[in-house]
């Protein structure tokens, strides 16, 4: 079925590498880190002191809200903590809840190629079709905007994507985010902006937030999650901020998915915002040093990949080089692998590639066609895992390729 929801693929290579002693994992974006103890401590005393045991109200705890309110509006961004912000179950949550409540089914939903692979997921739950845009490869991939017009039909009811990008990294200048917003204006689009890796922006970037086009503050769905920015992945919590018409309608589906976010996790979302600002900073140095030290292993395999440097998040994804494309045309998989593939991976040399290092070098990576059909030859690697991790990673992937190839 074309619309058939499938199991991420990020999560697939997790249950995959499960299966093997002794693989290393760079696949799933899940920082090294233990949750900062501030946000720990006051998790306890909430349970201890009884104020996680029942529900909260649906859109969040009070004390949450109006510190997230506080916090954008920091950033110039204002939201009303009362009735325009919802505290979520997960970004993803947050999303789901959005397009349930203002698409129907058949609706298209406009995302970019390549991006976050739960997206289409949470498109066709929702009864949509995701509509793939190119992001443009040769200008680091930015928005190919002239491309993503030519996407718009009378289908067509809103545009989801990730700043900065998963799996790109790059970072959508304000101009690129201007022109996206009038497009949307045109088109009467609604226009969801994650930005779960906002606070990971390397290199003097200036980041820019959709949602300070205060506007067109009726079609953005700003969306953020405390799981990559203060290691609390486990904890499942986030928020979606948008205008109170939007809030309205979204709130009665957050509380028939969800009820509320856990009682627990948000009182800990409260203490991030509040205590955890240096355990931030400290995570944004230790991904930048990262970044580095996989940089400098992905030159060590510069035969077989070219890479653009990311300018943001904890992701690098690598191309294939022309030589290691010919090889992989004639890579043959255990019959066991094989007969276990859907035809779209079977015919994905990034699928192919991913499948037999897991396989013969035990190491777990995302294939690049996961995240749409433009980021077919490539592979994603997270450089958010610790540098052990990292370091075997390539120790495996250097011997692979001399042994194999």
């Amino acid at each position: 079925m074309k619309n058939q929801i499938i199991l991420s693929p990020i999560k697939e290579m997790e249950i995959r590498s499960a299966e093997i002693s002794g693989v290393v994992s760079l696949a799933q974006g899940v920082p090294s880190f233990d949750t900062p103890e501030c946000i720990k401590r006051r998790a306890i005393e909430a349970i201890s002191e009884g104020r996680s045991a029942r529900y909260s109200l649906s859109p969040g705890i009070l004390e949450l809200r109006e510190a997230i309110e506080y916090s954008l509006a920091r950033e110039n961004i204002f939201y009303d903590f009362e009735k325009e912000i919802i505290v979520t179950a997960g970004s993803i949550e947050a999303i789901t809840a959005t397009l349930l409540a203002l698409i129907k089914k058949g609706d298209e939903v406009l995302i970019p190629d390549p991006t976050y692979t739960s997206y289409q997921s949470a498109i066709k739950t929702a009864g949509g079709i995701p509509v793939f845009f190119p992001l443009d490869e040769q200008k680091d991939w930015a928005f190919d905007l002239q491309e993503l017009e030519k996407k718009i039909n009378s289908k067509t009811r809103a545009i989801l994507f990730c700043n900065p990008n998963n799996p790109t990294g790059t970072v959508y200048s304000r101009e690129q985010l201007a022109y996206l917003i009038e497009l949307a204006e045109r088109h009467n689009l609604y226009v969801l902006s994650d930005e779960v890796y906002r606070n990971f922006v390397y290199d003097d970037l200036d980041f820019f937030s959709l949602a300070q086009f205060s506007a067109f503050r009726k079609r953005i769905i700003h969306i953020f999650s405390f799981s990559k920015a203060y290691a609390m992945t486990g904890w499942r919590v986030a928020y979606l901020a948008t205008d109170r018409s939007l809030a309205e309608k979204i709130l009665p589906i957050h509380d028939a998915l969800v009820t509320c976010a856990p009682v627990v996790s948000q009182w800990g979302a409260l203490a991030a915002l509040e205590m955890a600002g240096e355990d931030l900073l400290f995570f944004k140095r230790e991904f930048l040093r990262r970044r580095e030290l996989i940089c400098n292993e992905m030159e060590n395999l510069k035969n077989w990949f070219s890479f653009v440097r990311p300018s943001s998040a904890y992701f690098i994804f690598p191309r294939f080089k022309e030589g290691l494309l010919e090889k992989l045309k004639k890579l043959k998989l255990p019959e066991k692998i094989e007969l276990s593939l859907r035809p779209d991976q079977k015919k994905s040399l990034s699928w192919r590639l991913a499948l037999d290092l897991l396989n013969q070098a035990k190491v777990a990576l995302v294939p690049g066609s996961a995240f749409g059909k433009v980021g077919e030859n490539h592979l994603r690697l997270c450089f958010g895992r610790s540098d052990e991790d990292i370091k075997k990673t390539f120790t495996r992937m250097r011997k692979y390729f001399n042994s194999y190839f």
